[in-house]
C-alpha cells in the first residue's frame, strides 16, 4: 500500500490531473469514480488506484483486477474531487480521425462543431447531449477547453468513452472539407432564416456551438448553410 504523498505514482496522478501538457505528452488522462471505472473500455485502462477504505468495502468490484491501494489520506491528496469515491484510473486517450465521426450508410452524419467553449462542465454536457441525441461525433477547435480536463471528464459521465471527436487545427478548413462530403451546417443566430424546428435534419447535418459569452464568430457564422433561431415569447 502506498502511504506517502511523495510517492512517484501519486505525483504522476496529480500531474495528469493538473497539467494538460502531461496528459498530451503521455496520451493518458485520469477518470474518477465507480461509474467511470466500470464503463471504461478495458483496453483503455492503464492502471487502477483505490483507497484503503474502498478496497475493504468494495472488494467485490475489484475481483480479478490488478490495482494499487493508497492510504485514504494519500488517495484524497491524489484525487481532484472534494469527496472522492475511492477509485480512479489512468486511461489511454482515444484516437479518432475525421471519418470516425461521420456515421455510416445506415446512420448519416449528425455533428456538433464547437468553437471556443471555455467551461469544462459545459463541454462535458455537450458530449452527454450529443450522445443522448444520437450524434455521430463532435468537432472542436483548438480554443475549446481541453476535453481531458478532470472537470470535463466528470461532466461527460462516461460519454467520453462512446462519443468520437476530432480537434481541428483549422476549424474553417475542416468545415469546408465536410461540406464537400455533403454535410449541411446550421448556426443558431438571432437573425436566423427560420425557426429551429422547420429544417429537415435527416440528411447529413452539423450544428455550430459557440462560446458561452460571444456565441459563434462572424467568420464561422458565414460558413453556415442555414441560420436558425429559437422563438422567444
Amino acid at each position: 500500500m502506498i502511504t506517502s504523498m511523495n510517492n512517484p505514482q501519486v505525483k504522476w496522478i496529480q500531474k495528469l490531473q493538473k497539467k494538460g501538457k502531461a496528459r498530451q505528452g503521455s496520451r493518458a488522462f485520469v477518470v474518477e469514480g465507480i461509474k467511470m471505472f466500470q464503463e471504461a473500455p478495458k483496453d483503455w485502462v492503464e492502471s487502477i488506484y483505490v483507497s484503503e477504505r474502498f478496497a475493504s468495502e468494495k472488494a467485490s468490484l475489484l475481483e480479478g483486477i490488478a490495482y494499487e491501494t493508497l492510504s485514504d489520506a494519500v488517495f484524497a491528496h491524489a484525487s481532484d474531487t472534494v469527496t472522492p469515491q475511492g477509485i480512479l484510473c489512468i486511461v489511454k486517450m482515444p484516437e479518432y480521425c475525421l471519418e470516425d465521426i461521420l456515421g455510416n450508410a445506415g446512420k448519416p452524419a449528425l455533428l456538433l462543431a464547437t468553437e471556443g467553449i471555455q467551461d469544462p462542465g459545459n463541454l462535458g454536457t455537450i458530449f452527454r447531449t450529443a450522445e443522448g441525441a444520437g450524434a455521430t461525433g463532435i468537432l472542436m477547435d483548438r480554443s475549446t477547453v481541453d476535453i481531458f480536463h478532470p472537470k470535463t471528464i466528470r461532466s461527460t459521465m462516461g460519454s467520453i468513452y462512446r462519443m468520437p471527436f476530432v480537434v481541428a487545427s483549422d476549424l474553417a478548413g475542416t468545415v469546408g472539407a465536410l461540406k464537400e462530403k455533403g454535410i449541411r451546417f446550421f448556426a443558431a443566430h438571432l437573425k436566423g432564416d427560420s425557426f429551429y424546428d422547420e429544417p429537415d435534419y435527416r440528411e447529413p447535418s452539423a450544428f455550430f456551438v459557440g462560446n458561452e459569452g460571444n456565441g459563434i464568430s462572424d467568420g464561422l457564422a458565414r460558413l453556415a448553410d442555414v441560420s436558425i433561431r429559437i422563438p422567444m415569447e
